[in-house]
């Protein structure tokens, strides 16, 4: 079973719809003995950082997902913003540590063009850096679904997996051993998102 972590702050309803249509087996809970029990977790959220982190501390959350992803290398998928939370640290709204997964910070997108709008909000190409199962039978530079307004600054090259452009080259997604992130929403990104989760429910997890 797939853990879609319920914190408050997630697109449960479009990433229901999502799994539901690929009949994977998953449960959208904040229960702690279910999430410890799960062969895969997804990560997702919309919304500011300190806040994701706040409701996961609230939730008693923090410390069991690190014991799963650090010490029994279960794979999560962290999505938006639950992708941010994997880093150190976030810059918005001042400094607030993160799960501290990734060697990376979160940033504010800044001095772009004035041409160049912030949210960054729409679709953009992925130009993928190197191979990663969830990217399997997806073509490199396919267009994915963003809106964000804050990055991931990744220290180690070798954790990127894909970059995207919004005046300035960003990371849009990684893979760490059994950390994978993605700054896009596979789960309103059509067909190829729908590839993207089945990749990571299938050939990641094992779930068929």
């Amino acid at each position: 079973m797939l853990a879609v972590v319920d914190y408050g702050l997630g697109n449960l309803r479009s990433i229901s719809a999502a799994l539901d249509r690929l009949c994977v087996d998953y449960c959208c809970t904040f229960d702690r003995s279910v999430i410890s029990d799960a062969d895969g977790i997804i990560l997702p959220g919309v919304g500011a950082f300190p806040d994701g982190m706040r409701n996961l501390r609230d939730l008693g959350l923090t410390d069991l997902l690190g014991e799963m992803v650090l010490e029994r290398r279960i794979p999560i998928l962290g999505i938006c913003l639950g992708f941010q939370l994997m880093a150190r640290e976030g810059t918005e709204f001042g400094l607030t540590p993160g799960l501290g997964w990734l060697a990376a910070r979160v940033a504010r997108f800044e001095g772009l063009e004035q041409s160049i709008r912030i949210p960054h909000m729409g679709w953009n190409d992925c130009v993928r850096t190197r191979e990663s199962l969830i990217f399997s039978d997806i073509p490199d530079g396919t267009l994915f679904y963003f809106t964000h307004s804050y990055y991931l600054e990744c220290e180690d090259p070798t954790d990127v997996v894909a970059y995207s452009d919004h005046g300035r080259p960003f990371v849009a997604a990684i893979q760490k051993g059994n950390i994978f992130g993605t700054q896009f929403h596979p789960e309103k990104s059509q067909l190829n998102g729908l590839t993207l989760l089945k990749n990571f429910a299938e050939k990641v997890v094992g779930q068929c």
